[in-house]
């Protein structure tokens, strides 16, 4: 007897065998490969958002070293110039120097006691920038900040912005160190704001100041303790932050949060320019509570500026491991995930399947596949559809990613 068979819509079918049926992203955007089901395989997030199929235009690349990850995102970059975006990259290893120099710019790097300073209170408004070093602040400190404290920091910035204090000007952009010493030199005047006397206010904000002060005159000064330096172009085609002179320090996620905050500051500007805002080693910057609360909060605010996010990791374990399971700080880590509604997940480990299925919702056949991706191959996740997608580079980009080709001779292995 033969058996019945099997009715289903092609949305159903889509679910059951994922890679067989299912519809396409359609032509707009640009070619990222080749649909290992057949076609080019082709991504646009504006135009997808555009027309609904996302609900935000952000992106998580995730993979091990060796399998592509490296290579698609600045090939990604270098394709989308063509249809007039622009891109902005934190680079904590100093990996896009000879993408940068290929579109004719040089990367800016920031280097403790260096010749270029970025002000991460350019941002406007006392609210955000008191979040802001909020944020710096609790990382340094390695907890939250009392009531009291955010208070002092609260009074100490605008003390600045009334133009109290040494160096302050009224309808001027604060800096670091004119905040420090407005914290460690309270007005009597903003002490009686809060019912207390100077001691008292000095004491509340002191430790405070003094983890602030750390980025002003300690090991991490020269960097982001006063103006931003003048004739810096952000109007370039790929505007690259190097941090790598500081890779190695445990200070990395702050350093790296200042260099979002500065960028991030500019997105108001309403200019009408698309962009893409490439967050590198994305870990470092959410090892801290008060650090991944302010990201998640740019993460979502930059959709307004029409700002396509782009964070990069590892494994999708590295969420995990920014804090204790179930703490806020893994939480509003894998919020971020949540807030970027096309992931690309190139090969993982067979230990990582069980965390990515769970926070990937991938299906079994998506799951089994997972560890077992070639290089150059991916899985995107895009809303609710999935691909299988072989990644694809022209010799022109291959000798741009090669970063290792002038010294040996030889052509590296793209991360």
């Amino acid at each position: 007897m033969m058996p019945s068979a099997h009715r289903a819509t092609t949305a159903h079918l889509g679910a059951a065998y994922p890679f067989v049926v299912g519809a396409d992203l359609g032509t707009s955007g640009i070619v990222v490969g080749r649909n290992l089901l057949g076609g080019a395989f082709t991504y646009d997030p504006f135009d997808l958002y555009k027309r609904g199929v996302l609900s935000n235009p952000n992106m998580v690349v995730i993979g091990q070293i060796g399998r592509g990850k490296s290579s698609f995102v600045k090939s990604y970059l270098w394709r989308q110039s063509v249809l007039g975006r622009q891109a902005w990259v934190i680079d904590p290893k100093g990996e896009y120097g000879p993408l940068a120099r290929a579109w004719g710019v040089e990367s800016i790097k920031l280097r403790p006691r260096g010749e270029v300073r970025l002000n991460p209170l350019d941002l406007g408004g006392t609210g955000s920038r008191v979040d802001l070093l909020a944020s710096l602040a609790e990382a340094s400190l390695c907890r939250a900040l009392t009531p009291r404290e955010r208070t002092a920091l609260e009074l100490g910035l605008t003390a600045v912005s009334c133009g109290l204090g040494a160096g302050a000007r009224v309808g001027a952009v604060p800096t670091l160190p004119v905040v420090v010493d407005a914290m460690l030199n309270p007005s009597a005047s903003s002490a009686r704001t809060v019912y207390t006397d100077v001691a008292t206010l000095l004491a509340d904000g002191r430790d405070v100041a003094l983890e602030l002060r750390r980025m002003v005159h300690g090991d991490l000064a020269g960097m982001f303790d006063g103006p931003t330096t003048a004739g810096i172009d952000l109007d370039s085609p790929l505007v690259v932050l190097d941090l790598s002179a500081v890779y190695g320090s445990a200070a990395l996620g702050i350093l790296m949060t200042c260099a979002t905050a500065w960028l991030s500051a500019r997105l108001s500007a309403h200019d009408g320019q698309l962009r893409l805002f490439v967050v590198d080693e994305a870990w470092a910057i959410l090892a801290n509570v008060g650090i991944a609360r302010w990201l998640q909060a740019t993460w979502k605010l930059s959709r307004a500026y029409g700002v396509a996010n782009m964070a990069v990791l590892h494994h999708l374990s590295d969420l995990a491991a920014t804090g204790a399971n179930g703490s806020e700080t893994v939480k509003l880590a894998q919020g971020l995930l949540a807030d970027s509604e096309t992931v690309v997940s190139y090969a993982q480990p067979q230990a990582e399947v069980a965390r990515s299925t769970e926070l990937l919702g991938l299906s079994g056949a998506e799951a089994e596949l997972l560890p077992q991706l070639g290089r150059g191959i991916s899985l995107w996740k895009v809303g609710r559809q999935s691909f299988l997608v072989e990644h694809q580079l022209s010799d022109i980009e291959r000798r741009l990613i090669d970063t290792d080709a002038g010294m040996t001779g030889l052509r590296a292995v793209p991360d």
